[in-house]
This record gives structure tokens, C-alpha cells and sequence, in this order.
């Protein structure tokens, strides 16, 4: 059972500890927290090699990672810096890191940081979950996204040609360290990004969270330091909570995939270049889950205007026309959901909702409206619909 408690600093630090018997690890969040990080490191890290994986954007909090490293005695400490971006999920970039791990003296008492966002915090973990056939890892997550999402759980993959995270890992970190002073660097356009996730939680399992979304979101995404700290405790709690119950998504655990079976898709017609980002795609797809939703008769249309109003009102794209250089087409869509992992004896599997709040999975989705759902998104160039992102949310510029 999910244990909390906070811990006295000169800020209020909140752990809450995903109990997964031998494998539990705590999530700590707080601010400052990576100013001390010598409260969260391993005591035995002295003597063992240290490896910081981090991309081109957040190499500021990789050297205090491994200056905290150094100075608790690590026998030595490497800093392995990536391109930012999707493209960055790679063979190449798996290839890349593993060698040059084994090459500079990894062993199976090796210790990997993952500092950045959820590809980096996806691929130092697959990495780390190969590499020796397993060496312990700790996500330092950076971005809103990776703090309230893909940090915890332990899923770990790369992208292929074929779709998103087909070739990956349930490998849990051994600890969560999410400092949200972090999210003060972020650009605005990625931490919009992750509050689609934040708002995931409400839609399929909190309704009374989606309301305090409705009424604080723009405070989450203004960074008042308050705000934040609640939706990302609120937001690791509901996902703890689901990884303890389903740890490898046999049932429940699948209702975190909202909107990632179209999402996914988008992202993979997107080409993963920055065009369209992880939680923007996914922002789009949830629209579509409660489209598809409402045109089997299970939720109201009234519930798709509510949360098509929320993310617009966030400054997040909601309909596949909007993405402008988004070339795609039903078909090809379909084709890359049809090898999604979700898939079932041949059948898509999708996260359906009754309501704000109450989302189920079903196999029992005819094609032909999850067809008319992406036609609908994808717009019509005639009608203008076609590439209004820009104009319309002047964050993506």
C-alpha cells in the first residue's frame, strides 16, 4: 500500500513510496531538493561508477548531479549528453549510451541518473534495464511531463519506424527525485505539454480533480509554486496507486493510456522531429477518446465540449488540423494503430468514458467510427481547418 509523508527542510519535501515489495522506491517531491541532493542519493555511492545521461537542454542540472555524485565518493563519474527531442528514442542512441557505458568501466554496481525529460527518463531506463541484464537507475526528472508521468512506473522503451515505445521494458528506478524548481527552465511549449497528462488523471479516474483543474489549471501552467506542487503530488499519488495495483498493465493500468492510441499515431505520421510533442499529441487524442466516447452513446456531448474548452482554454491543440505540416491520412493512421501494443487478438483497444471521471477499456469499437472520429480531427483543407494551431495559441510559434 502507497505510503506518504513529508519530510521538514527549509521546504516542505513530500515522499510518497510505491510499495512493489523488493522493488518499492520513493518519489520525492519538493522544491531545492536537487541543491541537497545528498539526501536522496544512495549511501553507497562511494566507490561505484556514476553515469548522468541528460540531453542538450538541462546539462545545468547533470553537472549538480554528478558534482553531488563526486562529492559523496563515487569512484567516477561520467556525463553523457544527448540531441533533445523524440528523434533521440533511438537504436542508435540505446547503442550509443551502452557503449559507451561498458567502455568507461560500467559494472552491475554501477549507478545511472536519467536527468531530463521522458525521453531521457525512457531511455537511460531501458538503457539501465539491459545493460548487465540490469543495473539500478534514478529518475531526475526535469520537465512536467516526466515529474507527473513517465518517471514513475518503470516504463522504459525507444521508438521505432513501426510506432512509439515498441521495443522497451518494465524496469522501476530505484528512487524519483522531482524538483519542481526545475519546471522554471522549461519552455512553455513542453510544460503545456505535460499538463495534458495532469489533466489525465482527473479525466478517467477524478472528476473532482478535472474541477480543480478547471479552476487552477492556468495557475499550474503560470508556475505558482502552490498549484504546481498539488497536481504533480496529486498527479504521482494516482499513478503510484495505479502501479502498485498493476504493475504491468493487465487491466487497470491501461486506463493511463487515455488518448495514447490516437496520440500515438499522430506522433508517428509527425515523424517525432518536434512537430508535434508527446503531450500535445495526447491532449488531441483524449478529444478524440471522448468523441469516440460520445458517438457510441456513452458519454454526452456536452462532456466533449467540456474538456475540448479546458485544453484549448490551457493554450493545448485539440484537433489533429491544427498541427500546421501534419500530413496524414486516415488510413495511415489506422495502419499505426493496428500495431500498437493495446492491440488484442487483432482488435484495438481503446479507453473509453461514461463521463468526466469514469473511464473503462473496450476491444468493442467499430471501425467505422474511430475512421469518422480521425476524419473529423484531421479537418478540411477547404474549409480552412487545416494548420490554425499557430494562429489560434500563440504558444507555438
Amino acid at each position: 500500500m502507497m505510503k506518504e509523508k513529508i519530510i521538514s527542510s527549509a521546504m516542505n519535501t513530500k515522499i510518497l513510496t510505491i510499495d512493489l515489495d523488493t522493488r518499492a522506491y520513493d518519489i520525492f517531491i519538493g522544491t531545492g531538493l536537487l541543491s541537497r541532493l545528498q539526501d536522496f542519493i544512495p549511501d553507497d555511492v562511494k566507490k561505484r561508477s556514476v553515469f548522468v545521461i541528460t540531453d542538450e537542454n538541462v546539462t545545468q542540472y547533470a553537472q549538480t548531479v554528478s558534482e553531488a555524485a563526486t562529492s559523496l565518493g563515487a569512484s567516477k563519474v561520467e556525463v553523457i549528453v544527448m540531441p533533445p527531442g523524440e528523434g533521440t528514442k533511438s537504436f542508435s542512441s540505446m547503442q550509443k549510451i551502452s557503449e559507451f557505458m561498458l567502455s568507461n568501466g560500467l559494472n552491475r554496481n554501477s549507478l545511472i541518473f536519467a536527468v531530463g525529460g521522458g525521453v531521457i527518463g525512457d531511455l537511460a531506463g531501458f538503457c539501465a534495464s539491459i545493460a548487465m541484464r540490469g543495473v539500478e537507475f534514478i529518475q531526475v526528472p526535469t520537465t512536467l511531463l516526466a515529474q507527473v508521468d513517465s518517471s514513475v512506473g518503470g516504463k522504459t522503451g525507444i521508438n521505432t519506424a513501426q510506432g512509439k515505445n515498441l521495443i522497451g521494458s518494465f524496469y522501476q528506478p530505484s528512487a524519483v527525485i522531482a524538483d519542481i524548481e526545475t519546471l522554471k527552465t522549461l519552455p512553455k511549449r513542453e510544460l503545456l505539454a505535460g499538463y495534458a497528462e495532469v489533466a489525465k488523471y482527473g479525466l478517467i479516474q477524478d472528476e473532482e480533480f478535472f474541477k480543480w483543474l478547471e479552476q487552477n489549471g492556468a495557475r499550474v501552467c503560470s508556475l505558482e509554486q502552490d498549484a504546481v506542487a498539488y497536481a504533480v503530488e496529486k498527479s504521482c499519488r494516482a499513478k503510484a496507486l495505479t502501479v502498485e495495483a498493476d504493475e504491468k498493465e493487465h487491466g487497470r493500468r491501461a486506463l493511463l493510456n487515455l488518448g495514447h492510441t490516437f496520440g500515438h499515431a499522430l506522433e508517428a505520421a509527425a515523424g517525432y522531429n518536434g512537430l508535434l510533442l508527446h503531450g500535445e499529441a495526447v491532449a488531441i487524442g483524449m478529444v478524440m477518446a471522448f468523441e469516440l466516447s460520445s458517438r457510441m452513446g456513452l458519454c454526452s456531448n456536452d462532456d466533449v465540449e467540456r474538456v475540448e474548452k479546458h485544453l484549448q482554454d490551457i493554450g493545448l491543440p485539440t484537433r489533429a488540423a491544427y498541427i500546421d505540416g501534419l500530413s496524414t491520412t486516415v488510413d495511415d493512421l489506422i495502419e499505426v494503430m493496428r500495431r500498437d501494443k493495446k492491440v488484442v487478438s487483432g482488435n484495438m483497444v481503446f479507453v473509453l468514458v461514461n463521463r468526466v471521471g469514469e473511464a473503462f477499456l473496450s476491444a468493442d469499437v467499430p471501425e467505422d467510427l474511430v475512421r469518422a472520429v480521425l476524419k473529423d480531427s484531421l479537418g478540411d483543407e477547404e474549409k480552412g481547418t487545416k494548420g490554425k494551431w499557430k494562429s489560434k495559441f500563440s504558444s507555438h510559434s
